[in-house]
Parts: C-alpha cells; sequence; structure tokens
C-alpha cells in the first residue's frame, strides 16, 4: 500500500485504490488471505503499478459479462512481454498471447490480430496501461517495458479505432514508438512537436487528451485526420500539405530565442515530405541560422505515397532514400565539437577552414559515409537509429535533449510503415489510407459504387489518348494513386513520371517537355497545385508552353477537410492570361474535355473535376467512343440543359447537376428554369452569356470555388458591356469566404449554402418570393437545429 499510494501521488488524476466498502465487500467475498494478496498483486501487474486497479466486484462483473463462471485466479508470471487478462476455461488468468496466425514471431512491438478480446464481442482490446493515460505528463515515470507495453496497446487501439472510422492508418502505425519516446522526454506542450503532414499523428492525438474522440475523427465535427492548432494546444502548428515542419520549427525557434525562452522544438518529417524543395530550404536557413532545434528524419522508404502499387516493389523515388549511416550519439564529442568551434573562431581563416575539414573527416570516421549532406547544410547528423526500439530511442532523445550545444540536430531514425499489424505490413500500399475494415483479415469495407470515380475515367480516357498519340506523357507528384497516374503507369510505365513530393519541380519539368514537342499531362490535386503557382506563370503561361493540368479534387473534398479543399483554383489559373479552362458536369464531358485538351498545342490549359463518382451518364449516347475516347468540343462553347423563362441557372463544373435538382425544386413552386452548362471558363462563350441576360429577369450563376472564381468573370465580362445597367437580377453563388471542415461532401455544400434548396431559395429570393423561399429551406434549417 506505501509503495501505491507513492504511485498514486504521481498520477493523482488517472489513479485510485479500494474504498473501505470495496474493501470489506472484498473480504466478505474472499476470505482467503492469501487469494486476497493474489488479487492485489494481480492488479499492479495488469497496470504495470499505476492507474486504475480493479476492484474484485469489476473482476467478477468483468467475468460475468463474458458468460463464464469465475472461479479462484491462477497468476502466471510471463517475461518480456505485455500481460493481459482473458478468461479460458472459467479461469481469470495472465498470458501473452502468441502471434501464430500472422506469422509475428512474437515480437513484443507488434499486435495480433488473435489478440482482441473476442469473448467480449465487439469491444475496444484491453489496454489497462494506457487507460490510465490522458496526458503525456502521465508517462513521465514510466519504466522501458511500461513504454513497450503502452506502445503496443496505442498500436492496438490505433487499428480498432480506425476501422470504424477509416483514415490514414500505416503511418500512424510506424511512429508509436517515436510518439511515446517524444511524449516521454519532452516537456510538450511547452516543448513543441510538429509533425509535418500530420496524417502520422493518430498515436499522438491519443497521448494528448483526444482518445476519447477517435472515433469521431474526419468525421462531421470530429477531431481533423491532421494536426490542428484549434483543436489542441499539443498541436502547435496546423498541418496536411508536407515539407512544412523544418520552416515551422526554425520560425518558433527563433521566435522562442526572441523572448529568452529554453523550450525545445522539434520537427518530425518523413523521408517523402523531405523530398520537397522546401524541406532543403529550411534545412539550409536552419544551417545558418544555427538555432537549437531538432530535426527527426523518419524514413520508412515509401518517398511515394505509397511507393508499391499495382503489384509491383518499386524503388523509393529520389536518392534520399539511400543516406543511410550508422548511429552516433557522443555527447562529449558534440560538446567538445562546440568547445572546438568557439576557439578555432579566433585563428586566421585558413586554420579555421582546415580545423572545420578536420572535424568533418573525423564525424566521417565516426559515423561513416552518409551524414555528408546535412553536415554539409549545418546539421549535426545521428543516425541511423531504430524507430522501433525505444531503449535507442528515449536514449538518444534524452542525450540530444540533455547536451548543451549550439545548432539543430538531424536524427535519422529507421521506422516501418504499417507496423505491427500484419495485413498493413503485407499491403503493397501498407494501408496508408483506408476505409473502414475488418480488423481480423484487413480487409476493407468498401461500397460498391454503381459507377465509376472521376479519377477513374480521368485515368482511362488518358490512357485513351495516350494509345493513339505516342507523345502524351504523365505527371504526378507522389500521388499516384489519388490521381489515377497509376493506372496510366500500368499501361504506360515508360511514359508516366513521378517526381516526389515536389510540385514546383512537376511544373517546370512539365514545361521542358512541351519545348520538345511532346504533350505532358501534370495531374495535381487543385489544392497541391497551388504549390507550384508561380511555375504554371513564369515557366507555363509566360512562355504559351502547351502544358495540361489535371486538377482533381476540386471543391470540397469530404473527411480530408480544409487542408485539401480545392477551392481556389479557378481564381487563381483564370487570372492568368493565356490560360485555357475547362470544368465537366459529368463523367462523359470528362472525357470529352480530355480529348480536347490534347489537341491544344498553343497555351498551357487545365480542367478540374471533383472527388467523388461520376453520375451514371450512359456513354456512348453521350459520344463516347470505345475505351473511353472523348471527342473533341468546340473551345469556348457552352449548351443549355434546360428551358425556362423565369430565372438563368449558369453553372460551371459538377455543380451542374445541383443546379439541375434546383430547376426541379423551382419547378414545383411554379418557376420555369434555365439551366446552363458553361463548360469553359477560359475562354467564356460570351454569345450563351448574352442570352441568359436578355432572355431572364434573374441570372444566377453557380459554382464549387471561392471568390474571385467563374462568376467574377461572368460579372466583369457583363458590366464591361453594360448589361448590368438595366433590370437584370445578378446574383453570383460561390463558396462562403471561409475554410469549411471535414464532413462528408453533400454536408459540406449544405453548410456552404449550395445545396439544390439553397439555389432554389436564391432563386426564389430574387424573384421576390421570400415567404417560399424559406420554406425551401425550412427542412435544412431544421436540420441545423
Amino acid at each position: 500500500r506505501s509503495s501505491f499510494a507513492a504511485r498514486r501521488w504521481r498520477l493523482p488524476s488517472a489513479t485510485y485504490v479500494r474504498t473501505r466498502e470495496e474493501r470489506s465487500t472484498t473480504k466478505r467475498t474472499c476470505t482467503d488471505r492469501d487469494l486476497h494478496r493474489q488479487v492485489d498483486g494481480e492488479r499492479a501487474r495488469l497496470t504495470g503499478g499505476y492507474g486504475r486497479v480493479w476492484t474484485w466486484k469489476q473482476v467478477c462483473t468483468r467475468a460475468e459479462l463474458a458468460g463464464k463462471k469465475f472461479v479462484r485466479p491462477r497468476v502466471q508470471r510471463v517475461a518480456q512481454g505485455t500481460r493481459r487478462c482473458v478468461r479460458e476455461d472459467g479461469l481469470h488468468r495472465t498470458r501473452r498471447v502468441a502471434a501464430r496466425a500472422q506469422g509475428l514471431s512474437g515480437d513484443p512491438t507488434k499486435f495480433s490480430v488473435d489478440e482482441r478480446d473476442g469473448d467480449l464481442g465487439d469491444l475496444k482490446p484491453y489496454t489497462p496501461l494506457l487507460d490510465t493515460v490522458n496526458y503525456p505528463i502521465h508517462i513521465k515515470n514510466f519504466s522501458i517495458d511500461q513504454l513497450k507495453q503502452l506502445a503496443r496497446e496505442i498500436r492496438a487501439d490505433v487499428i480498432q479505432s480506425v476501422s470504424k472510422t477509416g483514415g490514414h492508418l500505416g503511418s500512424s502505425l510506424g511512429v508509436v514508438e517515436l510518439t511515446v519516446a517524444l511524449h516521454h522526454i519532452f516537456n510538450t506542450p511547452e516543448d513543441r512537436i510538429i509533425w509535418d503532414v500530420g496524417h502520422q499523428a493518430y498515436p499522438h492525438k491519443i497521448l494528448t487528451g483526444r482518445r476519447n474522440r477517435m472515433s469521431t475523427i474526419r468525421q462531421s465535427h470530429g477531431l481533423s485526420g491532421f494536426t490542428k492548432r484549434t483543436e489542441s494546444e499539443y498541436d502547435p502548428f496546423g498541418a496536411g500539405h508536407s515539407s512544412t515542419s523544418i520552416s515551422a520549427g526554425l520560425g518558433m525557434a527563433v521566435g522562442r530565442d526572441f523572448k529568452n525562452k529554453n523550450n525545445k522544438v522539434i520537427a518530425v518529417i518523413g523521408d517523402g515530405a523531405i523530398t520537397g524543395g522546401m524541406a532543403y530550404e529550411a534545412l539550409n536557413n536552419a544551417g545558418f541560422l544555427d538555432k537549437n532545434m531538432i530535426i527527426i528524419l523518419n524514413d520508412n522508404n515509401q518517398v511515394s505515397l505509397p511507393t508499391q502499387y499495382n503489384g509491383k516493389n518499386q524503388d523509393p523515388v529520389g536518392a534520399m532514400s539511400g543516406m543511410l549511416s550508422r548511429l552516433q550519439s557522443n555527447r562529449p564529442l558534440r560538446e567538445l565539437r562546440e568547445i572546438a568551434k568557439g576557439v578555432s573562431k579566433q585563428f586566421p581563416q585558413p586554420i579555421q577552414e582546415l580545423t572545420a575539414k578536420v572535424d568533418e573527416y573525423a564525424r566521417g570516421m565516426i559515423s561513416g559515409s552518409g551524414s555528408t549532406l546535412f553536415e554539409e547544410l549545418g546539421m549535426y547528423y545521428i543516425g541511423t537509429v531504430d524507430g522501433h526500439n525505444l531503449n535507442d530511442l528515449v536514449s538518444i532523445l534524452r542525450e540530444v535533449k540533455n547536451t548543451e550545444s549550439v545548432g539543430p540536430v538531424l536524427i535519422h531514425i529507421s521506422t516501418e510503415k504499417g507496423r505491427g499489424y500484419h495485413p498493413a505490413e503485407n499491403a503493397s500500399d501498407k494501408m496508408h489510407g483506408v476505409v473502414k475494415y475488418d480488423v481480423k483479415t484487413g480487409k476493407q469495407i468498401k461500397a460498391q459504387a454503381k459507377v465509376a470515380s472521376y479519377t477513374q475515367f480521368f485515368a482511362e480516357g488518358l490512357i485513351a489518348e495516350a494509345e493513339a498519340d505516342d507523345r502524351v506523357i504523365g505527371i504526378h507528384a507522389a500521388m499516384g494513386g489519388g490521381t489515377g497516374m497509376n493506372i496510366f503507369e500500368k499501361r504506360f510505365p515508360e511514359r508516366t513520371f513521378d517526381v516526389g513530393i515536389a510540385e514546383q519541380h512537376a511544373v517546370t519539368f512539365a514545361a521542358g517537355l512541351a519545348t520538345e514537342g511532346l504533350k505532358p499531362w501534370c495531374a495535381i490535386y487543385s489544392t497541391f497545385l497551388q504549390r507550384g503557382y508561380d511555375q504554371v506563370v513564369h515557366d507555363c503561361a509566360l512562355q504559351k508552353l502547351p502544358v495540361r493540368f489535371a486538377m482533381d479534387r476540386a471543391g470540397l473534398v469530404g473527411a480530408d477537410g480544409a487542408t485539401h479543399c480545392g477551392a481556389f483554383d479557378v481564381a487563381y489559373m483564370g487570372c492568368i492570361p493565356n490560360m485555357y479552362m475547362c470544368a465537366p458536369s459529368d463523367e462523359a464531358e470528362l472525357l470529352h474535355m480530355i480529348a480536347t485538351m490534347n489537341q491544344i498545342d498553343d497555351a498551357p490549359s487545365c480542367i478540374r473535376f471533383p472527388r467523388g463518382n461520376g453520375v451514371g451518364v450512359d456513354l456512348a449516347e453521350a459520344g463516347v467512343g470505345p475505351n473511353k475516347k472523348g471527342s473533341v468540343l468546340d473551345i469556348g462553347k457552352g449548351r443549355i440543359l434546360r428551358g425556362g423563362e423565369d430565372v438563368a441557372l449558369v453553372a460551371y463544373g459538377s455543380i451542374v447537376q445541383y443546379a439541375l435538382a434546383a430547376a426541379d425544386i423551382l419547378a414545383a413552386n411554379g418557376i420555369s428554369a434555365t439551366v446552363a452548362d458553361m463548360r469553359w471558363c477560359k475562354p467564356l462563350d460570351t454569345n450563351l452569356i448574352n442570352h441568359m441576360a436578355k432572355e431572364h429577369p434573374v441570372m444566377i450563376t453557380v459554382e464549387e470555388g471561392s471568390i474571385g472564381g467563374f462568376g467574377a468573370h461572368v460579372m466583369q465580362y457583363m458590366a464591361m458591356n453594360g448589361m448590368m445597367d438595366g433590370n437584370l437580377k445578378f446574383r453570383p453563388m460561390i463558396l462562403p469566404d471561409r475554410f469549411i471542415d471535414h464532413g462528408a461532401q453533400k454536408e459540406q455544400l449544405e453548410w456552404a449554402g449550395l445545396s439544390p434548396s439553397h439555389i432554389a431559395s436564391t432563386a426564389l429570393a430574387t424573384l421576390g418570393r421570400e415567404r417560399d423561399s424559406l420554406a425551401v429551406l425550412e427542412p435544412h434549417l431544421m436540420g441545423s437545429a
């Protein structure tokens, strides 16, 4: 009891002991003193001596829930492993379940699906130690063995929770030990831990007070799938796009020094994110500024997301994956280097250069080859460290934290994506991004869509063009799966280029191909093309080079939320001279536009299309040929899909389908609406605009994009031609001037005010029918209430 009191004092918020009433109940239930001691000892072992302790009543209740008769416990000591409570043949005992079915060879860092609490039904895995942890402070006094048990329980918890919600699984499983070690050694949130991209931060969220909300991740009003400053003080920097952590961390380190503080700054970046040019810029500046910060390079040989696909075992993209060296963490040497650096600065310049070379070669002899690049950039390099060995991680992080030295330190750790979950380890994509799945098999529960995705149609349409034209080239920036380029590569491997997470390079690389008469297609998410904007303007549009940009995930993107929302492409591409711009209303239009853009050879062009599936049009009836070969459209010409007299709904892109649905609502209210599918933003179909403005008293433009987009182009033309000087009532409907959080795409469009009911309500209000306008919206208002 004295030792328990001490432990309880260290963790007052998570630990309790039996009350007097519980003790008396225990004595009445179990009069055998030896048995009483045995149970108390068992409770302590189950929690590692910390945290919640089961009362005898709770133990019996848990046994009754399992439908087992509880008899005298039998205690079994198990060496080097996590202990679990199981009920077998009426016995309450501890054992470590062998990882037999999954071939894990009893690795304590790995979680076997056989270790779930199957006897208790569909409940969470048994996590006695994790149940005592709410925040990082609760693990400060844990021993290495307890940290290992904690890591194992976190891994089981991540596997279970993501199976119910979907999300980024493989990346999170790969950094469990690193996350535990970081929060054990550093004093967060005072010490800043910045996770690059943030999709690997699920274990971090579990340890920082958000475990009870993991079931809401990536869902409406739930946790973000990435780090987010407004979500927790333990998220010092929001993420979603890659290669930003070192720059942000360096800024925090400089800010810390300005305020005369001494907290630590740690940036965790993957071997994929570090291929981005911004990461190298930050490394270069960090070495120059010589500020104290720690950079952890998480090397899992997955430079692309994922590296392996199409049933092959591709090598990681880029030369960074080959930079390995042996572990070197020597505190006396580091401190000696600091002293030497100070002394050498008093010597003449030639001697300073000589001492620097001596130091460089000495480091080479100690740490081997591979650290040269980082050393040249001014980093103190330590690596490679086993990222799943908690003994090494804790020792090295503690050493780095406590060493009095100046300048950035880079710790190179090697991890395995999908670590500890057999289906993820064996999957070609390491189960990087998943939907709901069966925990036992890893089989994802994908709804069988009647119509393929827009991404699938894009890939098949581009293949059709490439089969007819050997100049077609496909380019993507480490997003082959998301952009459909993996499908294209399967057919044309020699004509597909994955440039890594380097959108700027991708755009100018495509421009270089265009100068040689080839037809490059640069497939990049709308949100990621923002990172290559200067190259679009300077290297493509200014020189009128016919690079073709396929901007997938245009508009609202559902569970990925604001970080991946493609809201701005119409605005930022539309203001560039020499740019053709189009957007399909359905999958047949997408295929036609691919064929049309492939014929444009005098300037760059771009097409935007949404996340999600097509609408199910008859492709043959729509003029699509065999093998998804589209027909060439008239550039700059739209079409009327539905005629009317009272209001003109002028839509651009996939939101056309909502405009058609709004026209049905208006028809039910006695309003006749014309629906136009504009197809092109640049060049704009001015004849169609003239017709809409002259023949209707109300004109509404509808687009799934930000201010400054398609509606702005229409208004500019109409204003300059005096078409808004008369009685025409014009209303542009766009995304609101705010970021929209993650949720279902349909919900997001409701929040944005772009649902069919909102479009119809806007038309009714503009026509002066306010009561009907509110009546149309009433179900939505009631739902939001």
